[in-house]
């Protein structure tokens, strides 16, 4: 099923079991979205984003970041990365993202897809280095792109175009029954940045 529009005051569950997904809608002005978009890309140390697969080194389009309170580290692909520190920007979309959703986050993922032909597979993001069930906000500028759910045993699927501005919250038991994608499409021509804020075990980094 296909989940358009929900109430941005209060988000009602986009799964009806095994896991909470809450909806915001936009959060962020088209103005302002427009200037994160572009500061966004100007000022991100973006790189190619890894993976190992099958025992093979692969290099994906997309291209990602990875920032956080302290150095991190953070291993999914069979690949481990070291978080940057804040950049001022990051500091104040994070500061937004915890009023609006009520948690707190030490450390942001950021994906930059270049247009519609790059997407990202089906996954769950349940690293051993991330707070067990702990929430993931995801943020989005620019194209607006289906994100997909399914669940992990009786295959259902749930929808939803994530808006430019928009914040989406996945938390409880989300990762351990569903996994989510961001599918290619051929509608897409301009870039899209999600910046997945998200908790890394401290003790479990150190």
């Amino acid at each position: 099923m296909d989940l358009f529009s929900q109430t941005k005051d209060m988000p009602t569950n986009l799964l009806h079991r095994d896991g909470i997904v809450h909806y915001y809608g936009t959060i962020i002005s088209r103005h302002n979205a427009n200037h994160y978009l572009n500061q966004l890309l100007q000022i991100i140390e973006w790189r190619h984003d890894e993976a190992v697969i099958l025992g093979k080194r692969i290099i994906t389009k997309r291209k990602v970041a990875w920032y956080a309170d302290k150095p991190f580290a953070y291993t999914y692909s069979h690949t481990t990365k070291t978080a940057l520190a804040w950049t001022q920007e990051l500091l104040t979309l994070k500061s937004l993202v915890e009023k609006e959703s009520g948690e707190t986050f030490n450390s942001c993922l950021l994906n930059l897809y270049l247009n519609g032909s790059e997407g990202m597979g089906w996954h769950s993001d349940n690293e051993a280095d991330l707070k067990y069930n702990g929430a993931i906000a995801s943020l989005s500028f620019g194209a607006e792109r289906k994100f997909s759910l399914k669940h992990k045993q009786s295959k259902e699927n749930v929808s939803i175009h994530l808006q430019h501005g928009s914040l989406l919250v996945m938390k409880g038991s989300t990762q351990s029954h569903w996994l989510h994608s961001l599918p290619p499409t051929k509608k897409a021509f301009t870039p899209r940045i999600n910046l997945t804020f998200r908790s890394i075990n401290e003790k479990q980094s150190s």
